[in-house]
């Protein structure tokens, strides 16, 4: 591909991460050559293909940026929620030009402060900032945040409730209200904010995050009264589709690190790439980010295709129901198999001047961040409830078809076969043990995500370019248990399990203590 045809490129979905691939490696008089304003404005303008483009290049930046992607992915979420709701105002008119410029000078980036002393993700009962209407239309907010992610940012939305005349709130979620402020007031000078203390954290120790007093801060109401826990899900989507972003390319950092690494360390007299116990476990590590690279991917592709008013129903049903579920399977997976990675350089990723722990301490915080794999793992049956069970059927039919090509070729029979079966395992059980489903959520969760990327490395390995690798990979997954034992493991669910859970979990402890 030489430069003119890279300029006169038209994009499509499968074209657009490999692009990105090949930019890395071609020769920088080539790149040099090339009109990139004429090939971003060539990929923009398909549309649907815009946010794999967008979500390739955070993809080969994350791991390199310094945590700067972590602002980026709370920009992008607030500038989604403005143009989400349709705000007007010259406020917000102003904010999203700067939160979506390209200028350095001139653009902003956002934060969020949702937590409190009290809540976490329960933001409902945790939620005790006050805000206090004012004649000329903006607020006056009151409260403690225990957490404000990106507190350099130039923005930030947050939660409050909205005081009566009498100085009363409305508790509960029916009680919150979205807000937009700016951390500095336009004459200079913080916008009435006292910052308490910067927190100690376990890792992403280059973004400053604080607990800030809100001493009267000027804001405006984003969402109608009432509406911001409803309001967010828009910000929410987005940040969680970047936290999938950071866990995948930290995942691949440390098994590039380690596959190099592997054709340099000598060990028992040989290059450790020959010894096949550890080649194993690098091929192992290589199958689980190359199936939540195509799960992010497909996710990626659906948003854009919604944000253009071109995904089909199904595509609309799924995507409500698999970013969560794309969210919380590739955070845990990040911090397991970037543990791994680690055991690979032996003692050295062990050791602060390599590096290599700094990429642990700071994927730990993926499960954490925008809900917590329990929380996430009943957002999941929200949403089937809230589809009466619609998105299931979705999901059924979307594999179908995924995998229609595989039965057919034999060397994927068995793996299609293995599919099919724990698809059918993972719906029988919700529809025999509905009254087990809360207890049995993360592992529902679970086993819908590897049920799927299971069908996408099928759906891959069946088209008629596939290498052999991609064949490799879709085998090698479908070989696992992709259910996670849910179907022959009902007991653990049941009411006398649960009690078994609390009797184990408390023998010995004292409650006087």
């Amino acid at each position: 591909m030489d430069s003119s045809s890279i300029t006169n490129w038209k994009a499509s979905s499968k074209d657009v991460l490999l692009l990105c691939f090949i930019l890395t490696i071609i020769s920088s008089s080539v790149v040099a050559s090339i009109n990139w304003s004429t090939v971003s404005e060539a990929i923009i303008s398909c549309g649907e293909t815009s946010r794999l483009y967008q979500m390739a290049k955070l993809y080969l930046y994350a791991p390199s940026s310094g945590l700067y992607t972590c602002p980026l992915a709370m920009t992008d979420g607030a500038a989604k929620t403005i143009e989400t709701l349709g705000l007007t105002h010259p406020v917000f008119v102003a904010a999203y030009s700067r939160l979506v410029s390209r200028d350095p000078k001139f653009f902003w980036t956002s934060g969020q402060w949702m937590t409190e002393r009290q809540g976490g993700s329960d933001v409902a009962g945790g939620t005790e900032t006050v805000a206090f209407p004012q004649n000329d239309g903006t607020f006056r907010l009151f409260g403690y945040k225990w957490f404000s992610s990106a507190t350099d940012a130039n923005i930030a939305l947050t939660l409050a409730r909205i005081a009566d005349s009498q100085g009363q709130v409305i508790q509960g979620t029916k009680g919150l209200t979205m807000f937009y402020l700016e951390t500095c007031l336009p004459e200079g000078g913080l916008n009435n904010l006292e910052m308490v203390q910067l927190k100690e954290k376990l890792g992403t120790r280059q973004l400053p995050t604080a607990e800030l007093l809100l001493k009267g801060t000027v804001a405006y109401r984003m969402s109608e009264a009432g509406r911001g826990v409803a309001e967010i899900s828009n910000m929410l989507s987005m940040t969680r589709i970047h936290n999938a972003i950071a866990a995948v390319a930290s995942m691949r950092r440390i098994l590039n690190l380690a596959r190099d690494y592997s054709f340099k360390r000598i060990a028992f007299g040989k290059l450790i790439i020959n010894h096949p116990l550890h080649m194993h476990i690098l091929a192992s590590l290589e199958t689980e980010v190359r199936g939540s690279l195509l799960f992010l991917l497909e996710i990626i592709h659906w948003l854009g295709k919604l944000e253009n008013g071109k995904a089909t129903d199904t595509e609309t049903l799924l995507f409500r129901m698999l970013t969560p579920v794309l969210k919380l399977f590739t955070a845990k997976q990040a911090v397991a198999v970037v543990s791994e990675g680690l055991e690979a350089f032996g003692g050295q990723g062990y050791m602060e001047n390599t590096g290599l722990p700094g990429i642990l301490r700071d994927v730990q915080v993926l499960p954490i961040w925008e809900g917590t794999t329990n929380i996430l793992s009943l957002d999941v049956l929200r949403s089937i409830s809230r589809s009466n069970k619609e998105v299931l059927k979705a999901y059924y039919h979307d594999i179908l078809e995924r995998t229609e090509m595989a039965k057919s070729i034999e060397y994927l029979k068995e793996s299609y076969a293995m599919v099919i079966g724990s698809l059918n395992t993972v719906l029988q059980f919700v529809q025999i043990n509905p009254d087990k489903l809360e207890v049995a959520a993360r592992d529902f969760a679970y086993s819908l995500a590897r049920v799927f990327i299971g069908a996408l490395l099928l759906q891959q390995a069946s088209l008629p370019d596939a290498t052999q690798q991609e064949i490799i990979v879709a085998v090698r997954w479908c070989y696992q248990d992709l259910t996670l034992g849910i179907g022959s493991q009902q007991n653990c669910y049941s009411e006398s399990a649960i009690k078994a859970d609390i009797d184990l979990v408390t023998d010995g402890y004292n409650k006087k203590s």
